[in-house]
């Protein structure tokens, strides 16, 4: 099936939006198919409310089959946008759709579209902005063959980002938006070109959407860059985002859509994410350092979770940059299944976190009676890693429901070490039912790696560098079944390995280590 991207009525829109700069911006012999918003009312002025000009664009080129919305330069102020099917909204370069501001009490009337009413016995499944999409500045549900392109802006500066802020008011008020794009229960969808400044809660939050094209765009923005949330066929390529106060490119599959649907078949590439500069400062090019302290949580990572009541399935992630963020985390707690994800060629320079965060839990959001999911398949390849984090990656379990059938290979992780005595004795907490973030553990054990509850492992050409003394071992290992380890490199003077109940282990060709064959161990450390 054809998506927007490939459809007739795009490829006769793109082919004419090029001759467009080069004239007046009123009265212009536009070519067949594309419409003009100033022709429709708007005013581009940043003052005027343009919203229900676009909305009057969108409708005309609707009613006759489809076509393009064009967006010329200008600053369009604006609430809720509504997308159609057949519709591509071409932003030009120096066009801003400017999400209108709010009074921080909100507004009786007007405004942006009301959040929809949700089942009382869904919504504390995940939180309000997740249950919501008519509250955003491009708001579509149920559509097919749209695409929002071009070398525009959109910039959410009156969108607020789901709590209260000194100069923004809470999501839940009358009037307030919290999203820059929402789109639900929707298909062949292309987003390309363009930037988001301050995108609100989410810059975009896709929900339910398949085929889903997200290629070349920048992403400056104060929460959550993309949440891809029981999507399928989703190919995320070539964008830059910086989130320093939430995630950037975010899989999920929650119970948003009132039952468990699995995202699959996602494909990262190509992209870079951080999470410590002036939000701004990308988009401008300047990339300001955000000073780090308790109110500032410099993640910007890619993340599968945490919500995870429909599981994730066929999952590639390459290619990509982590610079001055979180590390990339694999995480289903709510009772469903994770399989066949491959990690290959990541750098990540400057991370405040562990670099790997495998984490099978049972927090279990969602209806009573699911079981405890799964974790398995997982292929790991060409990784290196400075931190700043004295946390090791982590791959973790639940009793009884291990983390399955994960390769690790070509990996190199530069830790800050300084773990003392202390720190080696300690067996942390499980935290199974915590929300699942690798500081939720405390202080670990481990300098490499922390692998508890675990089966079939294979670690290759893994190495372990720390910059200061470490006297923790650089891999701990608890319940454990089927452990190969070979060519490994780690800090001298501390041990190697701790492992405690554990059976299967293999180790071969370890620097100043014998090979050993441990068929069960209740405790050894070497």
């Amino acid at each position: 099936m054809e998506g927007p991207f490939d459809r007739r009525f795009l490829l006769k829109g793109a082919a004419g939006i090029s001759m467009l700069a080069a004239l007046p911006a009123f009265g212009r012999a536009l070519p067949q198919g594309i419409v003009n918003v100033r022709d429709f009312g708007a005013k581009g002025d940043g003052s005027h409310i343009d919203s229900p000009a676009i909305d009057r664009a969108i409708a005309f080129a609707a009613e006759r089959g489809g076509g393009t919305v064009y967006v010329p330069p200008g600053r369009y102020a604006s609430y809720t946008i509504h997308l159609k099917s057949n519709i591509t909204l071409w932003l030009d370069r120096g066009a801003t759709l400017l999400a209108a501001s709010v009074p921080l009490t909100g507004l009786a009337s007007g405004g942006y579209d009301a959040a929809e009413p949700q089942d009382p016995a869904i919504a504390p499944y995940q939180d309000y902005g997740h249950n919501h999409w008519r509250n955003s500045l491009i708001h579509g549900e149920g559509l097919h063959d749209i695409a929002i392109c071009g070398d525009g802006l959109i910039w959410g500066k009156g969108l607020s980002r789901g709590h209260p802020d000194t100069d923004r008011p809470a999501a839940e008020l009358p009037g307030v938006g919290n999203k820059a794009i929402a789109l639900k229960n929707c298909r062949n969808v292309a987003l390309r070109d363009f930037s988001i400044l301050e995108g609100g809660h989410f810059a975009l939050l896709a929900t339910g959407v398949d085929n889903l094209l997200i290629d070349n765009l920048t992403v400056d923005t104060n929460r959550d860059g993309f949440d891809i949330d029981c999507c399928r066929n989703v190919r995320v390529s070539n964008c830059t985002l910086n989130t320093p106060y939430d995630d950037a490119i975010v899989p999920k599959s929650s119970y948003a859509l009132g039952y468990p649907r699995a995202t699959e078949n996602v494909t990262i590439t190509n992209c870079h994410v951080s999470g410590s500069y002036v939000v701004g400062t990308l988009l401008d090019g300047t990339f300001r350092p955000l000073a780090r302290n308790r109110d500032t949580w410099l993640l910007g990572r890619i993340k599968c979770g945490t919500e995870s009541n429909g599981g994730f399935k066929n999952i590639t992630i390459s290619n990509c940059v982590f610079d001055q963020c979180w590390g990339l985390a694999l995480e289903t707690v709510d009772g469903a299944v994770m399989e066949d994800v491959t990690i290959s060629n990541i750098a990540m320079r400057g991370c405040h976190s562990p670099a790997l965060f495998l984490r099978l839990g049972r927090r279990m959001r969602g209806p009573a009676g699911a079981a405890v999911g799964s974790m398995r398949r997982v292929l790991i390849d060409n990784i290196t890693c400075q931190s700043g984090s004295m946390l090791p990656s982590i791959i973790a379990g639940v009793a009884g429901h291990p983390v399955e059938d994960v390769q690790i290979s070509n990996i190199f992780i530069d830790q800050p070490g300084g773990g003392d005595a202390a720190m080696a004795a300690i067996d942390p907490p499980a935290k199974d039912e915590d929300y699942p973030d690798p500081d939720r553990f405390g202080p670990l054990p481990a300098s490499g790696f922390f692998i508890r509850h675990a089966r079939n492992l294979d670690l290759s050409h893994v190495e372990v560098r720390t910059r200061a003394a470490d006297a923790r071992p650089a891999f701990w290992l608890k319940h454990v079944e089927g452990f190969d380890g070979s060519y490994l490199k780690m800090p001298g003077g501390a041990g190697a390995f701790r492992l405690e109940h554990v059976t299967g282990f293999r180790s071969s060709a370890i620097r100043d280590l014998p090979d050993r064959w441990i068929d069960t161990v209740g405790m050894v450390r070497f």
